[in-house]
């Protein structure tokens, strides 16, 4: 046995030591967020388990179900859903849940309330579970406004307010991204340990990327500016090469992607879903929020996305994120519309 090898794992850090080395620059700070990350950790190490062997355990059919986006159920969703509640009310630390596969939010009950509201998607681009495609689950907290009975207004709060976002990647390996207001990192777990070990310290994104990524399959729809923009990914008018185009059509995935390799993930809105197709709790702000942390930008062609304030816990909105540069040029082309 190689005793220094072995030795030198217990030095490694991992996302449980990364939280509470965070939580000691807060002296005041009573350790219910790291509390509350540590059951969304677990949530994550249960549903890449399960992921893992989906085919084995016979997960992968439909539950025969169909959510409140009108998408049909996997087993995996409906899993992946149960056990992130579970392990969110458990934590004693949160008031309010919203999910992407749950028509209203829970409101947890009040012995075991806390003062955080989380917004997730626990299994998200689950109709590539069948193909092996990374998929993965994305979350993003809340802090409740006041001291009183929690209500939707708790959750219906602009992006810019979230304390805290991330997702974790269900892929080749697992990997937990997260950001709480202070820069991005990323953690992959290593499966002999079962802990997130950081891989990935302070992710910043590329000023400006190579590659875009769009459905191409909706452009008969598209309004001028991203009709525009696409072409000029194609056909650079200042004689620079064009971009390559490369969509998974998982949004961790692509998002993954886009922020350790730069460039710009594009969901625009269209004829046919002039709000786009992306929810704004659970899948724009999170994802806008690790961006912006990273050094990127967020646009929903009408403005900064984390200052979008929601009305609906599912409302849907267009997103263009990714490298500064980048989406610095389709804002510029929404403004000259």
């Amino acid at each position: 046995m190689d005793h220094a090898a072995d030795a030198h794992r217990t030095d490694l850090m991992t996302i449980t030591r990364y939280v509470l080395n965070e939580q000691s620059k807060h002296p005041d700070s009573r350790g219910d967020f790291s509390i509350l990350l540590n059951h969304i950790v677990l949530g994550c190490k249960f549903v890449c388990s399960a992921v893992n062997k989906a085919g084995l355990a016979k997960l992968i059919g439909l539950a025969g179900e169909t959510n409140v986006q009108g998408e049909e159920q996997k087993k995996l969703d409906v899993l992946s859903n149960e056990v992130f509640i579970k392990a969110l009310v458990s934590s004693g630390r949160t008031c309010i849940l919203v999910s992407e596969e749950d028509e209203e939010a829970t409101f947890v009950e009040p012995d075991k309330r806390g003062k955080y509201c989380v917004v997730f998607d626990p299994l998200d681009g689950s109709s590539n579970i069948d193909c092996g495609v990374s998929i993965g689950t994305i979350f993003g907290i809340y802090m409740m406004k006041h001291g009183h009975e929690p209500t939707l207004d708790d959750v219906l709060q602009p992006g810019k307010n979230m304390v805290a976002a991330g997702y974790c990647m269900y892929g080749s390996s697992c990997m937990f991204v997260l950001s709480t207001g202070s820069g991005v990192n990323g953690f992959t777990l290593d499966p002999s340990l079962g802990e997130f070990i950081l891989t990935h310290p302070d992710i910043k994104i590329p000023k400006k990327g190579k590659i875009y990524s769009v459905n191409e399959g909706n452009t008969k729809n598209w309004d001028d500016p991203t009709t525009k923009y696409v072409e000029n990914c194609k056909f650079p008018k200042d004689g620079s090469s064009p971009k390559s185009l490369r969509y998974i059509g998982s949004m961790v995935a692509d998002v993954h992607r886009t922020l350790l390799y730069g460039g710009i993930f594009l969901y625009p809105g269209d004829k046919k879903s002039p709000s786009g197709k992306l929810r704004v709790l659970y899948e724009v702000f999170p994802m806008s929020f690790l961006m912006e942390q990273a050094g990127g930008q967020s646009f929903t062609g009408k403005q900064r996305a984390l200052d979008l304030v929601p009305e609906k816990i599912h409302q849907r909105s267009p997103i263009f994120l990714g490298s500064y540069d980048d989406v610095e040029e389709i804002k510029q082309l929404y403004t000259a519309a």
